[in-house]
């Protein structure tokens, strides 16, 4: 029998609150994984724009998941803002994930300051019965659900397609996604006005808002980036279609490049890669392969992506940094502005 490998997390991107654990060198970001400053027993982490969740591991003979709160800057000394205890009941996910309970009593933090989701009244909202629950996510202003049929429903906003409806209008009650109706789903993921899952196969589906590249479409010049940092600085949750309006109107542009996406479409990784993960950031994409890599897109601009750089890019590239290392990436998850990743040695053939 395999022994088990323990792997270890990673952050990079925005850290302005210290909420990137284990960079410590007082800037605002970081452009390279970086190791956890934190104890290995962690199974998901979750993260908002300022803050950072961390749920650790069962304890022996215990059939709890205990979710811890930190407060800004603390790198996990002292106590935390708040502890809580999930009660988990889900089966093991296999070898080699960061462990059974990552997907148990699921947390998401919302994408606008401290905010988060609780299993109690009154933040839980009922769905229909019919609607067997496999995976929830929750973009800026609107909800993706993932059955156990394997197909996907969305509401919420619509205003920049990420509903996926073909429509930019908004969806009070959970719509079945027809576009991807027949083929079955295993991940969905939802960014800031973005979505993007992935299929049994290995497929993977994106649409919604292009501004910075997550859909790996052709975008325009960058240059109202200034603009639109400071908007999601001052609140996450933006008002206007003036990036998007502004696209459509420059008709005379030189390149093509799209603004919006309403409708899935199917993204092919390079070498034509099958992928298994997925994650979102607010205007960034990060997917996990089949063999292991991690390959990452759109806005770039505190390093979330991963490649020593700052750069945004409109393609698919791979985090050279864990094929160097001789690591596995074994999961994603992506918060506004930075990136959270778990790997594994990679066994010596």
């Amino acid at each position: 029998m395999a022994k088990k490998q323990h792997g270890t997390w990673f952050g990079f991107g925005f850290c302005g609150f210290g909420q990137v654990l284990g960079s410590g060198n007082g800037c605002h970001s970081v452009h390279s994984p970086e190791p956890l400053c934190a104890s290995d027993d962690i199974c998901r982490v979750s993260a908002s724009w300022s803050y950072t969740a961390l749920v650790t591991c069962e304890y022996p003979g215990g059939s709890c998941t205990e979710l811890q709160a930190w407060t800004p800057g603390s790198a996990l000394q002292g106590e935390p803002l708040w502890v809580q205890n999930l009660v988990t009941g889900t089966e093991d996910q296999g070898e080699n994930e960061p462990s059974s309970e990552a997907r148990a009593g699921t947390l998401p933090l919302l994408p606008c300051a401290s905010a988060y989701v609780t299993p109690q009244p009154p933040f839980c909202q009922p769905l229909a019965p019919e609607l067997r629950v496999r995976q929830l996510e929750l973009g800026a202003e609107h909800v993706l659900l993932l059955c156990e049929a394997g197909q996907v429903f969305s509401w919420g906003g619509g205003r920049h397609g990420q509903l996926g409806h073909g429509t930019l209008e908004a969806e009070l009650e959970p719509r079945l996604l027809e576009a991807l109706q027949g083929l079955r789903m295993a991940e969905v993921a939802a960014g800031g006005w973005h979505s993007v899952c992935v299929s049994e196969t290995g497929d993977i589906y994106i649409w919604g808002w292009n501004e910075s590249g997550q859909l790996a479409l052709p975008i325009k010049s960058s240059a109202e980036d200034k603009m639109a940092v400071r908007r999601e600085a001052t609140e996450l949750n933006e008002d206007s279609l003036k990036g998007e309006e502004a696209a459509m109107a420059d008709v005379g542009a030189p390149a093509l490049f799209i603004a919006i996406q309403p409708f899935p479409a199917l993204l092919d990784l390079p070498t034509g890669s099958d992928a298994v993960k997925a994650s979102c950031g607010s205007r960034h994409t990060a997917v996990v392969t089949r063999t292991g890599e991690l390959y990452t897109w759109g806005w770039g601009k505190y390093g979330q992506l991963g490649h020593k750089d700052s750069s945004s890019l409109d393609r698919p590239c791979r985090v050279e940094y864990f094929s160097e290392k001789q690591l596995e990436v074994r999961a994603v998850t992506c918060g506004p502005w930075n990136t959270y990743v778990y790997a594994t040695e990679r066994e010596k053939v």
